[in-house]
């Protein structure tokens, strides 16, 4: 049976995860009906379309070598419908009861015998728009690779995928056993590894705190619980801010982060903090046009969202330097370049230090901030529209915040996931990510134009 070890990174996030803190990745995407759809079709197509996809069909299992690695493998006795479920809510407001659901089902780990994924199809009592929650395990992919997996649902790249299945032969995964001819060779690169390791090693330390935030939900202690909350803002008003503001749209996202956690704070009494948090913002290390890896491929930069600015402009004017200082240097330097650091070290470190990575990364930052780029095309499922997809990411130890961003339809759809115990109001932050984003259009807009509902 063709086996493919995992990645060190990958390696990493399968160490990391306990039962209070499960590391997948998930995605809420919402479809409008379309007539003589019901949800048995879509239970259909989501099966035999998952069932398509090679990737979701491999589980980890040991291997002997190298000592504390592990690899992916085809499960023999795959089945479909061990991963893909339907959940009917009761009547009442759907898009409460989805979102509500989510969280909860984002509290439970991933079963390790099976691989490591579930959809779960959430609809209505009587019909209406209908719901598909995707959970794929963070050693399975990161999230341009989640995606890029997650996409195989839709009809449109279902079709494309089939096509260009058919007409190749697949490539088998290389083994977990190295070829002794190639063994001299990857004693050489082992050990411009170690010099390279070093150096990320000590530029993670030197990003490390002493002096961590003070006091906050965001830093109470994980209980493992779950909540999700959505926000959406209008794709083109934060191209109108880019244009009269200058820097990323991804700058103007993490300044409105920033904003909105400087007035939920004041809304729950909170005193802002002598030193602002520090976010994680993941940075994609795949090369356009390269071959796709399946492994992940991350880094990180390191950003202290200024949440002790008062005025919104002012804002993003620091996070447009502090980005544009992170870009200079590059994601081998600070707290972020630990996912780089991961890829240097073997199997077995992995094995025995992944609890002591897990406790440190709250002394790296304190709330992690990603964007998940999706196709820019119209999707649907079974002919219904795709009207929104709200991302997902995972809580690390000690954190419990997580605010992933994507762009489809012309609304950014912001998803926030969060410790239930520690943040039991993430509605109301939610609320605020839209009311940062609407004040700060306005100073750039000026006062008698409003952002788009």
């Amino acid at each position: 049976m063709s086996t493919e070890l995992l990645a060190p990174l990958d390696l990493a996030f399968w160490h990391l995860e306990s039962d209070a803190h499960p590391m997948h990745l998930g995605a809420l995407a919402v479809f409008a009906p379309a007539p003589g759809v019901g949800p048995e079709r879509i239970l259909d197509l989501l099966g035999s379309r998952a069932a398509a996809i090679p990737r979701l069909r491999m589980g980890v299992r040991d291997v002997l070598l190298p000592v504390g690695g592990k690899a992916w493998t085809v499960d023999k006795d795959f089945d479909v419908h061990r991963h893909v479920e339907r959940v009917v809510l009761a009547d009442g407001d759907f898009m409460a009861g989805a979102t509500r659901l989510a969280g909860e089902l984002m509290e439970r780990p991933l079963g390790r015998g099976l691989p490591p994924w579930r959809m779960y199809l959430i609809c209505g009592a009587d019909g209406g728009p209908f719901a598909v929650l995707v959970k794929l395990h963070h050693a399975l992919a990161d999230g341009m690779r989640a995606v890029a997996i997650g996409a195989g649902i839709f009809d449109e790249i279902a079709a494309v995928t089939s096509a260009r299945t058919s007409a190749r032969t697949a490539i088998p995964p290389r083994s977990w056993l190295p070829d002794p001819r190639e063994m001299a060779g990857m004693a050489l690169g082992r050990i411009g590894e170690v010099g390279r390791a070093l150096g990320v090693g000590a530029s993670v330390v030197r990003a490390g705190r002493l002096d961590l935030w003070g006091p906050s939900a965001l830093t109470a202690p994980s209980s493992g619980t779950r909540r999700l909350a959505t926000a959406e803002l209008d794709a083109g008003d934060l191209q109108r801010i880019r244009r009269a503001e200058g820097g990323t749209a991804n700058d103007i996202l993490l300044a409105v982060v920033a904003g909105a956690l400087r007035r939920w704070m004041a809304e729950r009494g909170e005193s802002l903090p002598a030193a602002d948090p520090r976010a994680l913002v993941p940075v994609s290390r795949r090369r356009p046009g390269a071959a796709a890896a399946s492994g992940n491929r991350l880094s990180a930069y390191l950003l202290g969202l200024p949440v002790t600015a008062a005025d919104p402009r002012e804002r993003l004017r620091a996070v447009r330097t502090a980005m544009d200082r992170n870009k200079a240097a590059g994601p081998l330097k600070g707290a972020g370049a630990v996912a780089v650091l991961a890829d240097q070290l073997p199997p077995l470190a992995h094995r025995f230090g992944a609890p002591l990575a897990a406790n440190a990364a709250r002394m790296l930052f304190d709330v992690l901030v990603t964007s998940v780029p999706l196709p820019r095309s119209a999707l649907s499922l079974g002919g219904c529209p795709l009207t929104a997809l709200y991302p997902m990411a995972p809580l690390a130890r000690g954190q419990s915040l997580a605010v992933a961003l994507s762009t489809y339809g012309g609304r950014v759809h912001v998803g926030l996931v969060a410790d239930g115990k520690a943040l039991p109001d993430l509605d109301r932050l939610a609320a605020a990510v839209e009311d940062e984003f609407t004040e700060l259009y306005a100073l750039v807009a000026g006062p008698d134009r409003t952002p788009v509902s």
